[in-house]
């Protein structure tokens, strides 16, 4: 284990936190310095020191092997989550340690669920805080940490391959120095064009701002208690559902259609699947509520089920009406597509569309050898057939994936919670969805839940981020060191 190389990239990437958390007290200062400069201050003080420290004792070390890479990614998540969750702690209110540490890892983990009952008792300066996690998180720490690195660095490559999942990759076409510009890139222009839109459509610039940093890392965090649904205005609804929809497409698409000033890049299975179960998905909740959720109005029915879809399935969050009394069949959707979410290659969590879509093919082909033994059968996707070795990986994700809700959901139940929140709780928190059903839905929280309840969702937040392997083998190698 080379800790000089783990402790310097850990170190970076918490100078990252440390750095918004600066941006945070600048806005406590805008504001003739609030409640929250002196937690913030603190925080950054500690946080600065800490991610300072490996620089001033430790020479530069450029050697990293594969299990170094590991504990750098696992590593710098947990550190940024502890420190994450000093302002909040600090500041207090209803950020006791646990509610703390849960707020923390789910803002990292761009997930959005929140043990806050009253979100705008906040100052702005802590509000911006709460949304930079999002921001921080949604590229990743490693990939914050990567933009800074050395460009010659022999173990860019390793951090980038293991940050990113095997299907992201399969769409650039880069080299690992250009492909984290690529993606930087993409996510600043969601930014601006998210911030400019929503500012223009009536939201203040600070509003704007900040729901822009969520939309962006498809997260959920907003300034109002009442999330997109505060501002009663269904033009900013559509921006909002438009870059939603967007931003939980694959960077790499989005990047080539600029540069190639064609849609032709979007032309593939996944995407249109990805629409497609938008669609169908809508259309389903759109007449279960037509039909059984007592709603009378069309404009209305449709709005409100394509805005929850596309902010389920993009993991952001954002809410603009109660589904806690939508029909049974809508909250079924609503758990499919809590599993399924968005493209591999954006910011968002889940099993992924890549994912799903190469199960149903697996199935089919399944099924096409046990009608034809003796025919030669592969999974194709867009064209391209896709090796056993892959579609082994991706069944493997996909078992291990329900495995961890499974025993998630019994933790959770045994700690008194009903079963719709915590199914639906554990698999939001896994899928970095954030709301559920039930208690835990688009207006709800997550503060009447157990401080059992909410570690293992933080956990669950944390595993679906990271995509569960890369803390499951620093598990193992932990467990193998000590055996």
């Amino acid at each position: 284990m080379n800790v000089k190389a783990i402790s310097l990239n850990v170190g970076k990437a918490l100078l990252v936190s440390a750095l918004f958390m600066f941006l945070s007290i600048v806005v406590s200062l805008i504001d003739g310095m609030d409640s929250a400069f002196t937690p913030l201050l603190i925080s950054f003080i500690i946080t600065l020191i800490v991610g300072s420290f490996p620089f001033i004792f430790v020479r530069s070390a450029q050697v990293m092997s594969l299990n170094d890479g590991f504990l750098t990614i696992v590593l710098s998540w947990l550190l940024s989550f502890i420190f994450g969750m000093l302002p909040y702690v600090l500041w207090g209110g209803e950020f006791t340690l646990i509610n703390a540490w849960f707020e923390s890892v789910s803002g990292y983990t761009t997930t959005g669920s929140t043990i806050l009952t009253d979100i705008e008792a906040l100052p702005r300066s802590l509000l911006f805080w709460r949304s930079s996690t999002h921001y921080i998180g949604g590229l990743g720490v490693v990939v914050f940490l990567l933009l800074v690195m050395p460009q010659a660095s022999p173990y860019r490559l390793k951090l980038t391959n293991m940050e990113m999942s095997s299907l992201s990759k399969e769409g650039y076409r880069y080299k690992s120095s250009k492909t984290v510009f690529i993606i930087t890139g993409v996510y600043l222009g969601f930014t601006i064009t998210s911030c400019l839109s929503l500012w223009a459509a009536g939201m203040s610039f600070f509003d704007a701002l900040n729901h822009s940093f969520s939309i962006a890392a498809t997260g959920g965090f907003s300034t109002k208690n009442l999330s997109i649904g505060y501002f009663q205005s269904d033009l900013i609804n559509v921006i909002v559902i438009f870059f939603m929809a967007v931003c939980a497409m694959h960077f790499g698409l989005i990047y080539a259609v600029f540069v190639t000033r064609s849609f032709k890049p979007m032309r593939n299975t996944v995407v249109a699947y990805y629409f497609g179960s938008i669609a169908v998905c809508s259309i389903i909740i759109m007449f279960s509520l037509l039909t059984q959720g007592g709603y009378d109005s069309f404009g209305r029915a449709f709005m409100d089920s394509t805005f929850t879809v596309v902010s389920y399935m993009s993991t952001a969050g954002f809410g603009i009406c109660d589904n806690s009394t939508w029909p049974w069949v809508a909250g079924v959707v609503l758990i499919f597509v809590s599993f399924q979410c968005g493209c591999s290659g954006s910011t968002t969590g889940g099993i992924k569309v890549d994912r799903i879509l190469i199960a149903f093919k697996a199935i089919g082909n399944e099924i096409r050898k046990r009608l034809h033994p003796t025919a030669v059968t592969q999974v194709r996707m867009s064209g391209h057939h896709l090796s056993d070795s892959s579609v082994h990986s991706v069944m493997m994700y996909i078992v291990t994936y329900v495995f961890i809700i499974f025993i998630s959901m019994i933790i959770v139940m045994m700690t008194g919670a009903e079963a719709t929140e915590a199914v639906s709780g554990v698999i939001a928190s896994v899928g970095s969805v954030g709301p559920g059903l039930g208690e835990v839905g688009c207006m709800d929280n997550y503060a009447a839940q157990s401080a059992v309840a909410k570690f293992v969702y933080a956990f669950d937040m944390f595993l679906g981020r990271v995509e569960i392997f890369p803390v499951l083998i620093v598990m193992s190698m932990l467990f193998n060191k000590r055996r």
